[in-house]
């Protein structure tokens, strides 16, 4: 059974240490980090959010993070892809402000990767970030949230969409699937070019256009088509997640045992990922953070602590029906977020078997 620590949103006073950036302080202490990160270069791997994104991680749980390695001789970067385009200093995520420097994980051309076999399906291989790849420990450092394509976006989402090139992306994605346009339902409001982050499609010559080059099969122009007139040509979502699963494995393989730490934030819980840009509101209560050396556990412990009988009405969109069935994420999204974290298990990376301790 896998240890994973928990530090909560709820007090008993007016007091700072009962707030949660003082547990997390707390929880740092408690892990294993001092010992294992001395010495080492250290990737803070994270979602730096996108155009008015407001809900990831706040910088200064993300300054606490810093100044613990350094307080504990490690040389640490925090890091993400699209840097340049995903401008991240518009929300707070600078060097003078985090205490290091902020990284694309694949060079601002990202062309700084190490290819890897991978081997499923047509993911024949998988393109590894170059400074995840040379660093020598991993803090996988995620913001909980929903996430179309898998249901739930946690560590595995954060490690499988993030350490890796745009190329990976795309593949991991193209296991579901390629994207079909219906002409008939058509009416060019082109609320699917300006949806797209990749300017990955536009209209030509009056026909629906898609330049698989910078495609990622992200489904963003899916989702907001109001006629449905684009649609993904395949819906294998158990392979997505599978997918993510394998590339988190891949990635996780070129760090040394116990080389990599997983910490994730349960705060501003919205439907959809960082990625699209946007924040809508919370779809639970803020519930605190959770972490573990175990990657099966904390996601499994992070799944656990969303409970549908704590929904938020507020934070699904005006008219949603969900599901009757499953978690939370399930009856939001149609698809069942477990089936990654059974595939990470599967794959060896940890145990769903898990007890809490939590940081007062």
């Amino acid at each position: 059974m896998s240890k994973v620590l928990f530090a909560p949103m709820s007090f008993n006073r007016f007091d700072a240490n009962q707030t949660l950036p003082a547990r997390f302080k707390r929880l740092l202490e408690a892990s294993t980090l001092a010992e294992t990160v001395k010495k080492k270069s250290v990737a803070i791997k994270m979602h730096v959010g996108d155009n008015l994104t407001y809900s990831t991680i706040p910088p200064v749980f993300v300054r606490i993070l810093v100044d613990f390695l350094h307080e504990h001789e490690a040389n640490c970067f925090v890091c993400d892809h699209a840097i340049a385009q995903r401008k991240p200093w518009q929300r707070g995520y600078t060097e003078s402000i985090l205490g290091c420097p902020v990284l694309d994980v694949c060079g601002h051309l990202d062309k700084y990767y190490y290819t890897k076999e991978a081997g499923y399906k047509t993911l024949r291989e998988i393109d590894v970030a170059g400074y995840i790849n040379d660093a020598d420990f991993l803090i996988d450092f995620s913001h909980v949230k929903g996430h179309g394509a898998c249901g739930y976006g946690g560590a595995c989402k954060n490690i499988a969409m993030g350490c890796v090139t745009q190329r990976t992306r795309a593949q991991i994605h193209g296991l579901q699937g390629g994207i079909a346009w219906d002409e008939k339902k058509c009416i060019h409001c082109s609320a699917c070019i300006n949806s797209c982050n990749h300017n990955a499609n536009r209209f030509k010559d009056g026909n629906y256009r898609v330049n698989y080059h910078n495609c990622t099969l992200c489904q963003h122009c899916v989702k907001v088509c109001p006629t449905s007139a684009i649609k993904l040509t395949r819906n294998d979502f158990h392979e997505f997640q599978k997918g993510m699963a394998v590339c988190t494995k891949t990635v996780l393989d070129t760090f040394e045992p116990k080389n990599a730490y997983f910490i994730n934030v349960l705060t501003a819980i919205t439907v959809l990922c960082d990625c699209w840009g946007l924040t809508t509101p919370s779809v639970v209560p803020d519930i605190g953070i959770l972490a573990s050396d175990d990657i099966v556990a904390v996601e499994r412990a992070s799944l656990d602590a969303i409970k549908t009988e704590n929904l938020i009405t507020a934070g699904i969109p005006e008219g949603m029906i969900l599901g009757e069935n499953g978690h939370l994420f399930e009856r939001i999204h149609g698809k069942d977020p477990f089936v990654q974290v059974r595939e990470l298990e599967h794959l060896g990376l940890g145990t769903q078997d898990y007890e809490i301790e939590t940081i007062d």
